[in-house]
């Protein structure tokens, strides 16, 4: 049973940005792993797509032939996928069993009040996908109190729309300690608890617009919310392994994920990771790590990063049988480094911090989640033939 992620939320939420990193880390722990573009207006994927949109109908042709605008012609692509679904079930045919991320368009349209999106995603279930959204809102919002509700509502309105498991997740969350500092913790964002609190923060930031009328509306979609009970967030650090690994545990328990033959033998240290529940972060700990103290764990894990890329270097050296000093200490008179397999290299905590070089976020995930091996994972399984 073929599972797969569909990927949501406003243009400039990071879902391109998402579903690069999260292919990556797949291929870290051992599962085959694919990516769709939904967008026809995605010319560029930082991805390597095993399906485009593009190849039946692009943006540029819908807005020439049809006089459309950005918008209008992004709709108009969906419903032609819709009604040659045909093409997208060939082309998933031949993808098997693989784990599949659909990219779906930045239009809020498609999954607040348009149909041709959700009838496609029945259709995949029909298929037998396991289907989980994963919503995508930029942590940005968390800083003006009317961007935050108004985000809430649209996660609320996609949820009853595409009536299917669903993961909200706040991105980019390495970046809110940049901002102005929050009113409140990070946990009540994300647990979205009493909405009345914000009525103050409300009136702060719209000065203009306090009245009785605007406090009661206020008060009105507040209770609405919290009268479904069905809105909270997870949040994410996408060049961070850690989070990563936490956004897909979650995910996985909402589609029901069972782990399959390639999560086996040979495992590396992250696909160990993955099966133990204490890799869960607490909301705590994001708040710790990303609010309270960015600095000095950025720096504890460009140490840690550090440390961990010497011991693969060693490693990969002593599988070569190449007489290079270990940990550069060849000039101390220790000699050449021993015929053996050295220690595996231990699991970081997170990925190496950015530099502030600006690079791309496919190259992190290159140097940080190399793809799994024998020689990586450090551990031998040998069966023993029936006698």
């Amino acid at each position: 049973m073929p599972f797969a992620q569909l990927v949501l939320g406003s243009p400039g939420a990071g879902k391109s940005t998402y579903c690069d990193g999260m292919q990556q880390f797949m291929g870290a722990i051992g599962r085959q792993c694919s990516v769709v573009n939904l967008d026809p207006a995605n010319d560029h994927a930082s991805y390597p797509c095993a399906l485009d949109i593009r190849n039946l109908v692009t943006l540029e042709e819908i807005m020439a032939d049809d006089n459309l605008g950005p918008n209008g012609g992004v709709l108009y692509a969906i419903e032609e996928l819709e009604n040659n679904f045909g093409w997208l079930e060939e082309g998933l045919k031949e993808l098997g069993d693989d784990y599949v991320l659909f990219d779906c368009p930045g239009q809020v349209e498609l999954y607040t009040h348009h149909n041709s999106l959700r009838n496609i995603f029945l259709k995949l279930q029909k298929m037998g996908y396991r289907l989980v959204v994963v919503h995508l809102s930029d942590s940005f919002c968390l800083t003006q109190p009317s961007l935050y509700l108004a985000n809430i509502l649209l996660a609320l309105r996609a949820m009853l729309q595409m009536d299917l498991p669903h993961v909200n997740i706040l991105t980019k969350i390495d970046k809110i300690s940049s901002y102005d500092p929050l009113p409140f913790n990070l946990d009540y964002y994300t647990d979205v608890q009493d909405l009345s609190y914000l009525q103050g923060a409300l009136e702060e930031e719209s000065p203009a617009l306090r009245s009785e009328k605007w406090s009661r509306l206020n008060s009105a979609v507040a209770e609405m919310v919290e009268s479904f009970g069905l809105v909270n967030f997870q949040v994410l650090a996408v060049e961070n392994k850690r989070s990563m690994m936490h956004i897909l545990r979650v995910i996985d328990r909402a589609g029901g994920y069972v782990f399959g033959g390639a999560e086996g033998a040979n495992d590396t240290v992250w696909q160990v990771a993955m099966r133990d529940e204490s890799s869960m972060l607490e909301v705590r700990d994001i708040q710790e790590r990303w609010i309270d103290n960015k600095e000095e764990y950025d720096e504890m894990e460009r140490q840690e990063a550090e440390q961990e890329q010497k011991m693969r270097e060693a490693q990969e050296a002593a599988a070569r049988g190449d007489e290079e000093p270990y940990g550069g200490l060849g000039s101390g008179g220790r000699g050449p480094v021993e015929q053996h397999t050295p220690t595996p290299p231990p699991a970081s905590t997170a990925a190496a911090a950015s530099s502030g070089g600006g690079g791309r976020d496919d190259d992190l995930f290159d140097a940080d989640f190399p793809k799994p091996s024998a020689t990586d994972s450090g551990i031998k399984v040998v069966r023993r033939s029936k006698k």
